[in-house]
C-alpha cells in the first residue's frame, strides 16, 4: 500500500483508529493490497503492547501461528518466522521446540512488522469523528489538528483496565496488574500484599512474589471471586470453538442465550495455563517443607467477592463475602493489586456518530457477523470487544487474521484473503 500525503483532501478507502495486535494485523495484510488505500492511527509514540506484564520468561497462552498475518497469508512477509529469520533466532527458537513465544519477544515482533508498515501514524490522538453525509466519508480530526477522510473505519482502540466499584477514588497507591513491571519496585518493604482477581496475569504474579516471600518477609493473599483456580481449557476440540464454524453458530443464537454463555465461557479463554497453577502448587509445597514449623505467610482465598475497601494510613482495609457460605469477613493489606481484567469502553471521538452505530439491548455494540457495527453494515468494523456476538473469538489472537480477511473482505468486495467457512469436525448446532 503507497504511502499516501497527509492532507484533507486525501480520502482514504478505510482509517484504522487504535493499533493493538488486530489493526496491526490489517495493516500488514492490506499493506500489499494496491487497491485499497488506509491508514492507521495510534495515540502511543510506539507500539506497545502489555508492557507492565513483562515478567521473565512470561510467554503467550497461543502458539507462535496465530501472529500478525499467518493463518490468513502463511507467504506474508511479516510473519514470526520471517521476524525470527531476519532477528537471526530462527535456528534457535526450532531448537527451543516450544512454540510459545515470550510476551516480550511477541511485542518486539509487533514492533518489527510496524516499523516496515507505510500506513502506520504513531503519536496521533483522534478526539473526533464525524460524518459528512454528502460526500459519504467519515472525517476523522486529531488533536494535532490533522484531518484524515475515509469511507470506511475500522476501530481496533482495544480493552482498558478494569478497576472494580469498591475501588474507584479510593485513594493510596494501589494498581492494576497492567501496571505491574511499572510499579512493583513499590511493593519492597511492604508487609502485606494482596492480588484481588485471577487469570493468567494474576498467577503471573502470585508466582513471582511467593517466589521472593523469604526474602521480603511480607504477606501474601491471592482472594478471588471464582469457586476455584480454573485452568485455561485447552484441549482440542475445545478448541475447534475458535472457528469460523462456532462464530456462525454463536453470533446466531438468541441475544439472552449468547450473554448467558459469555458468562459460563470465561474459563475457556480467561483460566490459568494449566502448568503454571501445578507450579504454583510444587513452590507452595517447597516453601511449606523449607519453613519448618512455621507456616508459609499465604492465603488462597476463592469464593470471595469485593464488597467494599477503604484507605487509611497507608493500609487498605478490604471487605469480602464468601459466597457460598454468605458470610462477611474483612483482611488488611498495605499493598493491593488488582487482576480484575479489562472491559470495552466505547471511544469519546465516536459521540458525533453515535446515531450511525448499532446497539443491542443490553446497550453494547450489535457485531454483525460481518463484524461491522454500523446502520449500514458495510461502514464501521469492531476488532475484538464482541465477546457477546462472536464469543471466545473475540479476543483470541489466532481468530485475528481470519477477522482481518473478513474485514478486507468487505473493503474489497472481492475475497482477497481465502477466507475458511468450515474446519472443525464437530457439529454446532443442530
Amino acid at each position: 500500500m503507497t504511502a499516501l500525503a497527509e492532507s484533507t483532501d486525501t480520502t482514504y478507502d478505510f482509517v484504522g483508529i487504535g493499533l493493538g495486535p488486530f489493526n496491526l494485523g490489517l495493516a500488514c495484510l492490506t499493506e500489499p493490497i494496491a487497491e485499497l488505500s488506509g491508514v492507521f492511527l495510534e495515540s502511543k509514540p510506539h507500539f506497545e503492547w502489555h508492557s507492565g506484564m513483562f515478567l521473565d520468561g512470561a510467554h503467550l497462552q497461543t502458539p507462535f501461528m496465530s501472529d500478525l498475518v499467518t493463518l490468513a497469508d502463511p507467504t506474508s512477509p511479516y510473519s514470526f518466522l520471517n521476524y525470527l529469520k531476519e532477528s537471526g533466532r530462527l535456528y534457535a527458537f526450532y531448537i527451543r521446540e516450544n512454540f510459545y513465544p515470550l510476551r516480550v519477544e511477541y511485542d518486539d515482533y509487533c514492533r518489527w512488522a510496524a516499523d516496515k508498515l507505510s500506513s502506520v501514524r504513531f503519536g496521533t490522538t483522534v478526539t473526533e469523528v464525524t460524518y459528512d453525509e454528502g460526500e459519504e466519508l467519515y472525517v476523522v480530526r486529531t488533536r494535532g489538528g490533522d484531518t484524515y477522510r475515509g469511507r470506511r473505519l475500522v476501530l481496533g482502540t482495544g480493552t482498558v483496565p478494569f478497576v472494580p466499584e469498591a475501588c474507584q477514588d479510593l485513594g493510596g497507591d494501589f494498581f492494576h496488574t497492567a501496571q505491574y513491571m511499572h510499579r512493583k519496585a513499590e511493593l519492597a518493604g511492604k508487609k502485606s500484599i494482596t492480588i484481588v482477581g485471577s487469570g493468567q496475569s494474576a498467577a503471573e504474579i502470585y508466582y513471582e512474589l511467593l517466589s521472593g516471600i523469604d526474602v521480603h518477609g511480607y504477606q501474601l493473599n491471592w482472594v478471588t471471586r471464582s469457586p476455584r483456580f480454573f485452568p485455561l481449557e485447552y484441549t482440542k476440540l475445545t478448541l475447534e470453538m475458535t472457528s469460523p464454524d462456532y462464530i456462525d453458530y454463536f453470533s446466531a443464537l438468541p441475544e439472552d442465550t449468547r450473554y448467558r454463555l459469555e458468562k459460563q465461557q470465561k474459563g475457556l479463554f480467561k483460566g490459568i495455563n494449566g502448568d503454571l497453577i501445578d507450579a504454583i502448587f510444587d513452590l507452595l509445597y517447597q516453601k511449606n517443607v523449607e519453613s519448618g514449623d512455621r507456616p508459609v505467610p499465604t492465603r488462597l482465598l476463592t469464593n470471595s467477592t469485593l464488597r467494599s475497601a477503604r484507605h487509611e494510613n497507608g493500609t487498605y482495609r478490604l471487605g469480602l463475602r464468601q459466597d457460598e457460605q454468605g458470610k462477611d469477613y474483612e483482611i488488611d493489606t498495605e499493598g493491593l493489586i488488582l487482576a480484575t481484567g479489562y472491559h470495552y469502553a466505547a471511544p469519546a471521538f465516536l459521540e458525533p456518530v453515535k446515531d450511525r452505530l448499532r446497539l443491542d439491548g443490553h446497550g453494547r455494540y450489535d457485531v454483525a457477523r460481518n463484524y461491522s457495527i454500523d446502520v449500514t453494515g458495510r461502514g464501521v468494523f469492531l476488532q475484538n470487544a464482541g465477546v457477546h456476538t462472536h464469543s471466545i473469538t473475540s479476543p483470541d489472537l489466532g481468530m485475528g487474521p481470519y477477522r482481518n480477511a473478513s474485514i478486507i473482505r468487505e473493503l474489497l468486495g472481492t475475497e482477497y484473503y481465502p477466507v475458511e467457512k468450515t474446519i472443525a469436525f464437530q457439529e454446532f448446532a443442530v
